[in-house]
């Protein structure tokens, strides 16, 4: 019997479940999870307590974390830094709550677990929320895919079961799911998914629900304010067709309107903070909008987001020929999203993103190398048939996997790609002892981590 593309997607991302890390353990992941904590038990947005219970369990791992994050304070108001934002709180918190009454529940019935917003039930509630997010986010992209890109059902499978598996998703959808990454795909996916079925037919009112969406994926990350450009954009292209501009304004103004009425919490957290209705000047300060990194972000040998996973570069490649070769007007207003998320990655100072695994900061655009790959995918089943296409993809997910088996047993200088030793490494450091790893990450990972430290 035939499997449906929805029916594959929603394999390879069951096969991911036994992946999950419900561990909150670097920096990102810790201001995320303080948010959560913070705003359910202490009501005070001031995250001291939140930070110095994760920095007195790993002392020498978090010691970096401890001099920015426990050691300073914010200039003007004097409390606790907090660069995250809190949309992945938001979303998580259902989720948090059910945690919390199962730990009541639990201790009614004599168990010792603590009911303090920071014992396993809690973060492992906030780490496989993220893991259904994504999962949600790849059903809504697979959907999209078929609706309206006028792809086949098998090649908006094929193609959404590949970005899951070789790119950099999987790693922040499993081993660090305390990031906002997963998150971010659900949220830029139903932002595009709404934008597209009121594009197809809809009044003011459904624009109204793209701007609230725009307004929830900018909580969940800032940077992801940028998709917005998608309904603007094809609002613009819509009105220069057909001339109705009057409604194509109309349309935009409830669409910003309602992303910015959506996005005041998070002015409102940010002046709680930092004392303005604006992100920390720390941050800012590190911020060059000339974009002086904007093809390093994706080229550069060592951190480039197309050498770390070639499928995105497979994708980003189709989605240019689809807009400049077919003058597809969608593919070329995502084609702009993706530039947008290139320039506000290049304008940041920590660029190179050293240390994590990809370039992490382009997860949340998901959906639109998604858009580019069914179309990479279709041409290459078209002209060397559904068994070689497959075939490529299944060598693309295994370089990506590799690169995380190389990267969670300390193969690989965790800094940057290292040619070509990480090349080398693929083929004669990781299989031998991939086996072993996988056992131990699903038998016992805290004896994998002491191995690997």
């Amino acid at each position: 019997m035939r499997t449906s593309g929805r029916a594959l997607v929603v394999l390879a991302w069951l096969l991911t479940l036994p992946l999950v890390t419900p561990k909150i353990r670097g920096a990102d992941e810790i201001e995320y999870f303080a948010y959560l904590r913070s705003m359910a038990f202490d009501r005070d947005l001031e995250f001291g307590n939140e930070y110095r219970h994760f920095y007195e369990r790993d002392p020498q791992g978090l010691a970096g974390f401890s001099a920015t994050f426990l050691e300073r304070r914010e200039p003007l108001t004097g409390r606790h830094i907090n660069f995250a934002p809190l949309g992945s709180a938001l979303l998580w918190s259902p989720f948090y709550v059910l945690a919390h009454l199962g730990v009541l529940a639990a201790r009614a019935a004599g168990s010792a677990v603590a009911a303090d917003g920071f014992s396993a039930p809690y973060v492992a509630a906030a780490c496989y929320a993220s893991w259904l997010y994504g999962g949600l986010g790849l059903l809504v992209i697979h959907d999209a895919l078929r609706r309206f890109a006028g792809a086949a059902d098998v090649d908006a499978g094929w193609a959404t079961a590949a970005i899951l598996w070789a790119s950099p998703l999987l790693y922040y959808m499993t081993i660090a799911p305390g990031f906002s990454h997963a998150t971010s795909v659900f949220a830029v996916a139903a932002l595009v998914w709404t934008t597209l079925t009121s594009r197809a037919g809809g009044g003011v009112t459904r624009w109204i629900a793209v701007g609230a969406l725009g307004g929830i994926a900018a909580l969940v990350r800032e940077q992801d304010a940028l998709f917005l450009a998608v309904p603007l954009g094809l609002l613009a292209a819509d009105a220069a067709r057909t001339g109705k501009w009057w409604a194509a304004v109309l349309r935009a103004a409830a669409t910003v309107a309602t992303a910015l009425a959506v996005f005041v919490p998070q002015l409102l957290a940010y002046r709680a903070i930092n004392g303005s209705f604006g992100p920390s000047r720390l941050v800012t300060r590190k911020m060059t909008y000339t974009s002086p990194h904007f093809l390093e972000v994706l080229l550069d040998p060592g951190h480039g987001l197309f050498v770390w996973a070639p499928v995105l570069l497979v994708a980003a490649v189709a989605l240019a020929a689809a807009a400049f070769r077919r003058r597809d007007v969608l593919a070329g207003v995502l084609l702009l999203a993706l530039l947008l998320q290139a320039w506000i990655n290049g304008s940041v100072e920590s660029w190179t993103q050293a240390g994590a695994f990809g370039s992490r900061r382009f997860v949340g655009a998901t959906v639109v190398f998604a858009w580019g790959l069914a179309a990479a995918v279709a041409a290459l089943r078209g002209r060397v048939g559904p068994m070689a296409c497959a075939a490529s993809l299944v060598l693309l997910t295994w370089w990506n996997v590799s690169l995380m088996v190389q990267f969670g047993l300390r193969l690989m200088d965790r800094q940057r790609l290292e040619w070509p030793r990480v090349a080398v490494n693929q083929v004669t450091e990781v299989p031998p002892r991939a086996a072993r790893a996988a056992w131990l990450f699903l038998t016992d990972r805290e004896r994998l981590v002491r191995e690997t430290r």
